[in-house]
């Protein structure tokens, strides 16, 4: 068996924001621009503190124009503050936006491309987290908590120099005795939070896969009386997640200790300030401008601890994305390309003809190591020959079905249309050629022409009805409320097994395949649908290659040649 790729629950968080540079790339001169305009407002902040302390120094040398003059600059300094920091904020915001949007647009595009096996294996609900929740999440930090984390980062930078300019004793003082301290706070934060937060994480998205699996499965469990296991199970998984955040709220109560240390550091800095001054080592002024400056200093600090718990929930956000975005990252060598353009659409770059033979090669398969569903099968489906797959239940029809619809690839051997591997083919040029009505035929919210037109190309309403009726389901249609505008999905037009069979079968008559594979399209419907299905599949273009898995006698006899999987691993064809 190949090895599968799977997302990894607590993702490595090393070299983070290095790792999302690549994404961040084409908005490179937006980014320079914000944080350029982030300094800007954020001196204009800092230097508010000297200007007052030079009036202070005014004050007390009777100096009432150098007083005024403070005055109109600190004034000035606010306004100044005010419009480029609105500007800041506006620009990080768009960049951070654009930024978010790609990454949830490639994590979408990725997933879609992924192959099925990959995504089979992952949970659905953790899939579905990591690409609605935690992008939600990312996306709220760089509107409301990104612009402060640049402010605080900056703050402090610019006032380390200020203080440095003003009193590098003073400053060596306060450094002392604040820095050290800190740095132990942070570097214990540090410890406990990365797995603490990463834990949580990975806690939430099995809630939800399991929330999900209730929601999916409530009939069954209602029936067969399984509530009260699920329930016990997700009793279980949300203790546990109850646990993660009882961590991750430890982790946090450690940076709240950044504020004894502020407390410590405003008392020296007082004392030994007040000491200076009384000796003429530095001036009231300058006292004053390290009080305030320490204050808004302080403030920083204090705005960064509540910062860091929601910095730290985006982080892991993002490592658990670029996870994802590794994981279904497409391969160099060997993946199917995807083709674009009008050339393409058309058919002028294809590999194979719209007739060819199907070659199963010495296929083997396995969903578990050490334990194949196939083995080494070999068979050949001519160009338009209409073929019966049958056999008893976990023979593994519809795993040979995903085979030969290039929707799994094989662990050895390979499948060929028209002598072209599958492996080979582009995903347009395979879907085009190939294509499978799977035992579950998935809905969206939406009128039945919005789900039958769910193929390339956006085939109009004309087109659709033509479809239908080449099928002879326009009776069918026009038996529904309102037709081809009944509404359906969510709720709303609920229709039988057989029915949604139906729609499958239309949209493969839309893309018109070379191909086409019915997974138990016949299984457990009532005659009526059963017969409208059946004179629909025999209403198929005759030069189509029809593979249908069945279990219906009336179905397979209507088919010149059955191929049946025995044991397994046995491929009789006759």
């Amino acid at each position: 068996m190949a090895e599968q790729r799977r997302l990894s629950t607590s993702p490595d968080q090393q070299a983070i924001l290095r790792r999302a540079w690549p994404y961040m790339r084409p908005q490179r001169r937006g980014i320079a621009g914000a944080l350029a305009l982030s300094a800007l407002a954020t001196a204009t902040t800092v230097a508010v503190p000297a200007v007052i302390g030079t009036a202070v120094d005014q004050l007390l040398a009777r100096d009432r124009t150098g007083l005024a003059v403070a005055v109109a600059a600190v004034c000035a300094l606010a306004v100044l503050r005010l419009v480029i920091f609105r500007q800041s904020e506006v620009l990080l915001t768009t960049v951070g936006e654009r930024v978010v949007r790609h990454l949830r647009d490639l994590a979408v595009t990725r997933l879609s491309r992924a192959p099925l096996r990959l995504v089979e294996a992952q949970p659905s609900g953790d899939l579905l987290r990591r690409t609605t929740t935690e992008i939600a999440d990312l996306a709220n930090f760089v509107r409301s908590q990104l612009p402060e984390v640049l402010t605080v980062g900056g703050y402090l930078l610019f006032t380390t120099a200020l203080l440095l300019g003003y009193s590098p004793l003073l400053t060596l003082a306060l450094l002392v005795v604040f820095v050290p301290c800190v740095l132990w706070v942070l570097r214990r934060f540090k410890k406990a939070a990365n797995p603490a937060f990463a834990a949580e994480a990975a806690e939430a998205g099995k809630v939800a896969s399991t929330y999900r699996e209730l929601v999916t499965s409530r009939e069954m469990l209602q029936t067969c009386g399984g509530v009260g296991f699920w329930r016990t199970r997700f009793l279980e998984d949300n203790r546990r997640r109850y646990g993660a955040a009882r961590r991750t709220q430890r982790a946090l109560f450690v940076i709240s200790l950044s504020r004894v240390v502020q407390g410590v550091t405003t008392g020296m800095l007082l004392l030994f300030g007040g000491w200076l001054a009384s000796r003429g080592h530095i001036s009231v002024g300058t006292v004053v401008v390290f009080v305030l400056a320490t204050r808004q200093l302080f403030e920083s600090a204090a705005q960064a601890s509540n910062l860091v718990g929601q910095a730290q929930v985006s982080l892991v956000g993002l490592a658990r994305l670029l996870n994802l975005l590794e994981v279904t990252a497409p391969a160099s060598d060997g993946a199917k390309p995807q083709a674009s353009g009008a050339g393409s659409q058309d058919g002028n770059t294809s590999r194979t003809g719209e007739h060819g033979d199907l070659e199963i090669r010495q296929v083997s398969y396995s969903y578990v190591t050490g334990t194949e569903v196939l083995h080494r099968l070999s068979a050949k489906i001519g160009a338009g020959e209409r073929v019966g797959l049958v056999g008893p239940t976990g023979a593994g029809k519809t795993t040979l079905a995903k085979l030969i619809t290039g929707l799994y690839d094989p662990d050895e051997g390979s499948v060929l249309y028209d002598g072209v591997d599958l492996r080979d083919l582009s995903a347009a040029e395979l879907r085009r050629r190939i294509v499978l009505v799977p035992q579950r035929v998935h809905m969206i919210h939406g009128t039945l022409l919005d789900n039958l037109a769910l193929v390339p190309g956006e085939p109009g309403e004309e087109r659709v009805r033509e479809t239908v009726g080449r099928l002879g389901l326009t009776d069918w249609v026009e038996s529904l409320p309102k037709g081809l505008d009944s509404p359906l999905g969510m709720g709303e037009g609920q229709l039988s097994a057989g029915e949604l069979q139906l729609i499958g079968l239309v949209r493969a008559a839309l893309v018109d395949p070379a191909v086409l594979v019915l997974d138990e399209a016949t299984a457990d419907i009532d005659p009526d649908t059963a017969w409208h299905l059946e004179t629909a599949i025999d209403a198929l273009r005759t030069d189509r290659t029809l593979i249908v898995i069945a279990h219906r006698e009336a179905t397979i006899e209507r088919l010149p040649r059955a191929i049946r999987l025995e044991h397994g691993s046995v491929l009789a064809g006759s």
